[in-house]
């Protein structure tokens, strides 16, 4: 057997800093944004209404600073990529809207027949408040579009870019893929299984277009059309309409 080597190569670093970033991000939001006893502590200072709305709030900001904040700051000082090699630039913008354009028309007929059964209701949208106005249905918009571009810039950006500059397309896109599925565990083998497809798609369109535009823009109305829909379809909750 050859002796191994545990000398890290200076092409090497990206994909392990990139890997790090997302696997120590991750486990910190976890066991801040999903703590019995943080959220023990929301349910005990306010009402049950608004405990739920902050509580997601708290949760979704909380990806924000640790999915994309400081990965991004860590990235852009250790590693040798621009916000624009990250996928932060607009390229292809043609291909982009039609990418955008038709996958909107799949998602919205899918999201329609998913959102009403029982396991997606229970589920979302994630603030369980009774009543939602347009400020609640603002501040629900606002939480998921921060948080969502935060995931995807880590995921579509610092950490395929840097796993492709390190290991190559595939084996970057299979790490992705992965680590995008296996975040998905604990909302369901639905998901979880989900998010092999979905991811390995997005990860294409990436590549091809060089920028992370369009997996934002449709993770956000992936998930928004989800949230409103359930809403609608709740019938223990309901839309305050003005009089």
């Amino acid at each position: 057997m050859d002796k191994i080597s545990f000398t890290l190569a200076e092409q090497d670093i990206p994909a392990v800093i990139s890997i790090s970033l997302a696997i120590i991000g991750f486990i910190a939001f976890w066991f801040i944004a999903e703590s019995p006893q943080r959220k023990a502590s929301f349910d005990q200072k306010y009402s049950e209404e608004k405990a739920t709305v902050l509580w997601v709030q708290f949760q979704k900001y909380t990806g924000v600073l640790f999915l994309g904040i400081i990965p991004l700051v860590i990235c852009l000082i250790t590693l040798p990529f621009s916000l624009t090699e990250l996928g932060l630039g607009f390229h292809h913008t043609g291909t982009s809207m039609l990418w955008i354009c038709g996958l909107s028309c799949i998602i919205f007929p899918l999201n329609i027949s998913a959102a009403k059964r029982p396991q997606n209701l229970s589920m979302y949208p994630m603030i369980r408040a009774k009543v939602w106005d347009s400020k609640l249905i603002a501040i629900n918009a606002l939480a998921t579009i921060s948080y969502l571009f935060a995931y995807e810039l880590l995921f579509r950006g610092i950490l395929l870019t840097a796993c492709v500059y390190s290991l190559g397309v595939w084996p970057a896109i299979v790490i992705n893929v992965a680590l995008y599925s296996a975040v998905h565990l604990p909302k369901g083998p639905a998901e979880t299984i989900g998010a092999l497809p979905f991811g390995l798609l997005i990860c294409y369109i990436t590549l091809t277009t060089g920028t992370i535009w369009v997996a934002v823009v449709i993770h956000i109305i992936l998930s928004l059309s989800n949230d409103y829909l359930a809403l609608h379809y709740n019938p223990e909750m309901k839309v305050k309409t003005r009089s």
